[in-house]
């Protein structure tokens, strides 16, 4: 059945658009008001959208083969110092304590926290670095366990941003707007695919425990105006991974399944009467979480790990919610088909105390995130998982308050930081982009956030302008009004 013109023109929707929960409502009441008509039309919308694929929480698909079927998004909160990791800058350190020259600068903006220091004086990294592997990638002395897969990595030393501090920044990353709202990377994966999992979450997030720094916050890992089954699951460390997940004392399995049929029976009326897409999404997640009751136990259970792996990944794997015990889990969640894992580790915030600070957090991470690849590339599975590691920006190549001779930190600075990428299609040994001598500008080959998420969404078989969803009247996607795919990156 043809659906009348008119009524796709007065419901503002297109025929192949996924179906805004807000515009079923507008439906149903045109269909109490016009009888036969309002539900036909309602019936032909549903059909044909449910034949694109475009229904709340019935996968789109890819729109080509795709490199990766999953993400680990290693995400390091406060912005690490890509001037003592990974951009080698030996000017500074032969300038060390001289003022930036104004027309490195050329009067761009800065924070409010240096932004009204008398002098901004040049800090050289006080670490040692070296060239390693065939493709010659400059790496600090901090990180010798990335140091010595550099071949298998793929970075891009020319990121940039819009946003200069931590929320809109980070928001920004995960959801290309610096206003929050909107579905994040994870969520929009998870609409474009849907799960290949039933028993486990297709967006799971991992928080490194009792660390301090910048806040996260859940919108981070939201599904914005996307249906609810699409948000991040937050697995935490300890007993209880998933808060309300384990039955109360007293509730028996049994007793639990005819609650859960009791209730589904209802949301099944209530379904049948409004034809309230939150209904389904509803039932769907109550049967998820029955599930879990028995996926999520086996899988953060590390008890049946060899010796070998806490080895390759440290000690600290051993402890529950670290960063190393975190990328064990990541592994074996994505050996279980979990489309998106994404772990946070804050603390990468140094504005002072930068020697000091870096060197925990690179004892934290760089074992486990090196770990992470090797492991993945032993068991077969890093020619089909793309690893990310980053912050959501870059730090000064100037002191942020007091220079000293042991001393120093550094501001965030949005116009040049380094992020690397392994598997799921990126092409290894691959160092992209440049900046300047004194590390503040971009020289060569920039890549934008959004040119990131475009890059990213593309080797899961997705056209970053095409993953849409039609919202207040317009379609949003990922990359918002521009963004490209980085195809030097790719093999």
């Amino acid at each position: 059945m043809t659906t009348p013109r008119h009524i796709q023109i007065r419901t503002g929707a297109r025929a192949d658009a996924p179906i805004d929960p807000m515009l079923l409502t507008r439906r149903r009441f045109l269909a109490g008001t016009m009888g036969g008509i309002g539900g036909m039309a309602l019936a032909s919308l549903s059909a044909s959208a449910a034949e694109a694929g475009g229904l709340p929480g019935l996968p789109i698909g890819p729109h080509f083969a795709p490199k990766a079927k999953r993400i680990i998004y290693l995400v390091q909160s406060g912005g690490p110092s890509q001037l003592d990791l990974f951009d080698h800058k030996p000017l500074l350190q032969e300038r060390n304590g001289e003022e930036l020259p104004d027309s490195i600068r050329q009067g761009q903006r800065l924070t409010g926290m240096s932004g009204n220091q008398s002098t901004l004086p040049l800090a050289g990294a006080q670490f040692k670095f070296r060239r390693h592997g065939e493709c010659g990638m400059w790496v600090s002395e901090l990180l010798p366990h990335t140091a010595g897969i550099v071949d298998k990595l793929c970075f891009v030393r020319s990121m940039h941003t819009d946003a200069i501090n931590h929320d809109p920044a980070i928001t920004f990353f995960q959801t290309g707007s610096e206003i929050a709202g909107r579905p994040s990377l994870g969520s929009w994966l998870s609409y474009g695919l849907g799960s290949a999992n039933r028993n486990l979450p297709a967006f799971v997030v991992l928080v490194t425990r009792d660390k301090g720094g910048q806040p996260l916050y859940a919108r981070l890992w939201g599904n914005g105006f996307l249906d609810s089954r699409h948000q991040g699951v937050q697995l935490r460390a300890g007993a209880d991974p998933v808060l309300y997940l384990a039955d109360p004392e007293g509730v028996s399995p049994a007793s639990r399944r005819r609650m859960l049929d009791g209730i589904r029976a209802l949301d099944e009326l209530q379904q049948q009467r409004s034809s309230d897409p939150s209904v389904r999404s509803r039932i769907a997640q109550y049967e998820l979480a029955h599930r879990m009751q028995m996926s999520v136990p086996e899988v953060t259970d590390l008890s049946d790990e060899p010796d070998s792996t806490f080895e390759l990944y440290g000690e600290d794997a051993r402890r529950p919610g670290s960063f190393a015990a975190n990328c064990l889990l990541a592994r074996r969640l994505a050996e279980r088909d979990v489309r998106f894992i994404q772990l946070y580790h804050q603390g990468w915030d140094q504005h002072g105390g930068l020697p000091a600070g870096i060197r925990v957090q690179c004892r934290e991470t760089d074992q486990p995130s090196a770990a992470l690849v090797l492991d993945l590339e032993r068991r077969g599975m890093l020619e089909d998982t793309l690893v990310i590691w980053g912050g959501e920006f870059g730090r000064t190549n100037y002191s942020q308050g007091r220079l000293t001779a042991n001393d120093y930190g550094r501001d965030h600075h949005p116009r040049c930081f380094t992020m690397w990428m392994a598997g799921g299609g990126m092409k290894p040994g691959t160092i992209h982009g440049e900046t300047d001598e004194y590390g503040y500008n971009v020289v060569r080959d920039p890549v934008h956030v959004h040119d990131l998420n475009a890059t990213v969404l593309h080797q899961l078989g997705f056209d970053h302008e095409r993953l849409t969803f039609h919202h207040q009247g317009r379609d949003f996607r990922l990359t918002d009004v521009h963004g490209r795919v980085v195809r030097e990156l790719l093999t």
